[in-house]
């Protein structure tokens, strides 16, 4: 499937991780057993509107781009994993969230599984990043309740106990003030509304401290691409549980649907 060794190194176990989100579609190869891509990820526009026909298609030829710019072999029967916003079980995508509504029970697994002609794996994004983040990141041997928080157009989450998932928890949509919390704690908010780092920390901490109240996480991990720049907002937060940034940052969803897709692959 892969390179044979160089030397002393192992050969690298290739996957191709997909992180879809609602501005842009990211694409790496990525070797899962130090959880590194390759080469750098590939991004293109998430198209608008972001339908299943015209996202698919797009996956698909930034996939195999992916694959030919990756510098090493990629084998033919290297699995792909996919992260997309939304719930997914059993690879159809039941909900649809900053994506378009055309999502809501469409088999993504089997289409894109089709157009490939590889393995596939559906995931939702939040819980491919979240993989990622507890096997390579700031999760690494965390015990207990753990979340990892995705903020970018839209606030993800994957939730973990002494480092196994429970899937599809999707708390950027639990209620504050009448409406989706992520609508004031997604880092699109901050530049949509134009608030201040200082302003929407505030609006973020409320949002923490609602996911504190139900389940008292021993850590809350955020990421996305506010994780660059943890000193403009974490030292505001008031929340009594730890919070720190993202170590994986713009690669974890990429490296986290690697990760999962490979690790199905080896389960049969």
């Amino acid at each position: 499937m892969t390179d044979a060794p160089i030397g002393d190194r192992p050969a690298p176990r290739l996957a191709v991780g997909v992180d879809v989100g609602g501005s842009g579609i990211k694409v790496g190869v990525v070797d899962v057993s130090i959880g590194e891509l390759v080469a750098p990820r590939l991004r293109v526009a998430t198209p608008t509107p972001s339908t299943p026909g015209v996202v698919v298609p797009a996956i698909v030829r930034t996939v195999k781009r992916a694959i030919r710019l990756a510098g090493i072999p990629v084998g033919a029967t290297a699995p792909v994993g996919v992260g997309v916003p939304a719930v997914v079980i059993d690879g159809v995508t039941r909900s649809a969230a900053n994506i378009d509504q055309g999502w809501i029970d469409f088999d993504a697994g089997r289409t894109l599984e089709s157009a490939l002609k590889r393995p596939v794996l559906v995931l939702n994004d939040a819980d491919a990043a979240g993989l990622a983040e507890m096997r390579f990141g700031a999760g690494a041997g965390e015990k207990g309740v753990v979340f990892v928080l995705t903020l970018g157009t839209g606030v993800g989450s994957g939730l973990f106990n002494d480092g196994v998932l429970v899937p599809n928890t999707e708390l950027g949509h639990m209620e504050i003030r009448g409406r989706d919390a992520e609508r004031r704690s997604a880092a699109a908010a901050r530049t949509r509304r134009g608030l201040s780092w200082k302003a929407w920390a505030t609006d973020l901490d409320e949002h923490l401290e609602a996911i504190n109240k139900l389940f008292s996480p021993n850590l809350i991990i955020l990421g996305g691409g506010v994780s660059k720049q943890p000193d403009r907002f974490i030292p505001r937060l008031t929340v009594k549980t730890r919070i720190l940034p993202a170590k994986l940052r713009n690669d974890a969803g990429i490296v986290g649907a690697a990760m999962a897709a490979m690790e199905r692959l080896s389960a049969g």
